[in-house]
């Protein structure tokens, strides 16, 4: 007997505890037959004033992790999705996604995971995008070196950053629309063949689909992608207008 409404997939979504932005963009993306099952990780809402906060910032989501994937099996769901890109790349290129999958595998068995490590390369792929793409994220300039590792591991170059340097992890969630608009602005130049953005707590979704049509190249918003892929990984490829390029043409 198949789950009453979630009969097509049942999503268990791990996330920090602050973060607001995750679960309403993924309701956003999901069709019909498809349920979404929110768990979180426990994380104080510290202010965050250098890099050195950042860091702990990261180790504190982190040490999370386990407790979470726990408490959202007991729902059994079909696919786990890490709602979290930063914890993915923090550390060195691909380690880092590669050794948080095997932490879920030993809590969680054989189950599907998917991660912004998976997610971003291949909506880059299914783009056709070549090698130059920029990034506009809430983290702080400790974020640089680690987001260049990640890059230059899936296959292309860095030629473009914004840093918005939000103060807490709530205040991410905070980043109005013009901000977010004047970053993707500042990190664009015809030598940009696409723009990502990362922090699973920047409400972009919406405005990534509608910057596509005034920068004329994909804005590849990590919420977006990584349900996309989600869902193209699990054999569920229906289309929907108006959630950006990537859920529209692939």
């Amino acid at each position: 007997m198949a789950d009453t409404l979630g009969w097509r997939m049942k999503f268990g979504v791990v996330t920090p505890s602050t973060n607001t932005v995750v679960q309403p963009e993924y309701d956003d993306l999901r069709p019909p037959g498809v349920t979404n099952h929110i768990a979180r990780m426990h994380i104080a809402d510290d202010p965050v004033g250098s890099d050195a906060d950042f860091d702990r910032l990261i180790a504190a989501i982190d040490s999370a992790l386990e407790a979470a994937v726990d408490r959202v099996l007991t729902c059994k769901p079909d696919h786990l999705i890490l709602g979290i890109s930063a914890e993915s790349i923090w550390g060195g290129g691909l380690a880092p996604a590669r050794a948080i999958a095997e932490r879920v595998r030993r809590r969680a068995g054989d189950i599907g995971l998917t991660q912004a490590a998976d997610a971003l390369p291949a909506a880059l792929k299914a783009f056709g995008i070549r090698e130059r793409i920029a990034i506009v994220s809430p983290y702080f300039p400790v974020a640089e070196a680690h987001l260049q590792e990640f890059v230059s591991a899936i296959g292309y170059r860095l030629v473009g950053t914004r840093h918005l340097s939000c103060k807490s992890p709530t205040l991410i969630a905070h980043v109005t629309e013009n901000e977010l608009r004047a970053a993707l602005h500042a990190v664009d130049g015809s030598d940009v063949e696409a723009i990502v953005q990362f922090g699973a707590n920047l409400p972009m979704a919406a405005l990534a689909a509608e910057a596509e049509g005034w920068l004329g190249k994909p804005v590849i918003a990590v919420n977006v992608a990584t349900y996309w892929h989600a869902l193209r990984s699990n054999g569920i490829m229906d289309r929907a207008y108006g959630r950006g390029r990537l859920f529209w043409e692939h």
